[in-house]
């Protein structure tokens, strides 16, 4: 039986890819940070199913900015696939924490790869990186060579990220894959997120509870993904044989302002009543534009997106809809 390690299991990326492995037949180990709130929610159903069959899925206390909590799971957890989901992601907010977004984005990559090297130097090693990596993008679509030029600390500290990764699988020969994901959404999406917002906002509008949504830049261009169907890529991704850079997109590019306008569509509400732009939200440099090319995870993975932006907004108001009257842990389990 293989077993994974997936840092971050308990945010979007890693409940899905979680429950991927665990499907796949692996022994499941992931990291969660120590909280006074519970932050298990999106995958408290897959600790509830664990505890009535085989025990297949464990958690250990970890984070990211302490070398020693990570050599104990990964000590623990004796891995064969190590998945470096673990971030703090949200690009509006690393320019208030842009030091602790660095700690633990980029150098808590390289805290995990000392470890790894030393405990688990023949697992494979996934890292999350990101379109946030190409900023003011020199070339579009983008692609595995466009050269990078990140506009926010969460983008800076990715491309450390992956540069180090980079380093140490030419340096040391470790096996260590970069999955350059673009925008990837789902319901369990975290609030602080645009899409996330935007969704939870016209279904509180439908329903009477709010009658506006205060939002930043809608001209903003994203390649946006089905989270859940990305995650199936990752772990493609990691059964290559040769360890790679692999760019996982739609080849489409959608605004935000599109995505508002279908997701307040899709309950019959007319967006242009309900949204203002607030300046606070705005980024102080903006990443106008995003879309990949995924050519080269086309013809080496197969790689090809079944859901696309009209689908993918659709899904997540639906979504929100339909677990209206839950609480978040249930939302988030059901989802």
């Amino acid at each position: 039986m293989k077993r994974a390690l997936i840092t971050g299991i308990g945010g979007q990326d890693g409940s899905y890819l979680a429950e991927l492995l665990l499907e796949q037949g692996y022994e499941v180990h992931g990291t969660i940070r120590r909280s006074s709130l519970s932050n298990t929610g999106r995958i408290d159903h897959l600790i509830s199913q664990d505890a009535l069959m085989n025990r297949r899925l464990f958690l250990h206390h970890a984070d990211m900015a302490d070398s020693g909590s990570l050599d104990a799971a990964i000590k623990a957890s004796s891995p064969d696939e190590i998945y470096n989901l673990a971030a703090m992601s949200q690009v509006r907010i690393s320019y208030d924490v842009p030091a602790s977004t660095a700690d633990v984005t980029g150098v808590g990559f390289a805290r995990l790869l000392e470890v790894a090297r030393r405990h688990a130097p023949e697992a494979k090693i996934y890292q999350a990186s990101s379109s946030e990596m190409f900023g003011k993008v020199l070339e579009t679509p983008q692609t595995e060579k466009t050269p990078f030029y990140p506009r926010s600390p969460y983008g800076c500290a990715k491309a450390y990220a992956y540069y180090i990764g980079r380093s140490y699988r030419e340096g040391f020969g470790m096996r260590v894959y970069n999955g350059i994901l673009f925008n990837h959404e789902s319901p369990r999406r975290g609030e602080n997120f645009v899409s996330k917002k935007i969704v939870m906002a016209a279904a509180r509008i439908k329903r009477g509870e709010q009658d506006k949504l205060w939002l930043g830049n809608l001209d903003a261009k994203r390649d946006f993904g089905y989270a859940k169907e990305y995650m199936e890529w990752v772990w493609r991704i990691m059964q290559s044989d040769t360890p790679d850079d692999f760019l996982i997109a739609t080849g489409e590019t959608h605004s935000i302002e599109e995505f508002v306008e279908r997701a307040f569509a899709r309950l019959g509400l007319n967006w242009r009543d309900h949204v203002s732009i607030d300046p606070s939200f705005m980024r102080p440099a903006e990443v106008d534009l995003l879309m990949g090319d995924a050519s080269k995870s086309r013809r080496l993975l197969g790689f090809e997106p079944a859901v696309k932006f009209n689908q993918l907004v659709d899904l997540m108001v639906d979504a929100e809809m339909g677990v209206a009257s839950c609480s978040s842990t249930k939302i988030l389990a059901a989802s």
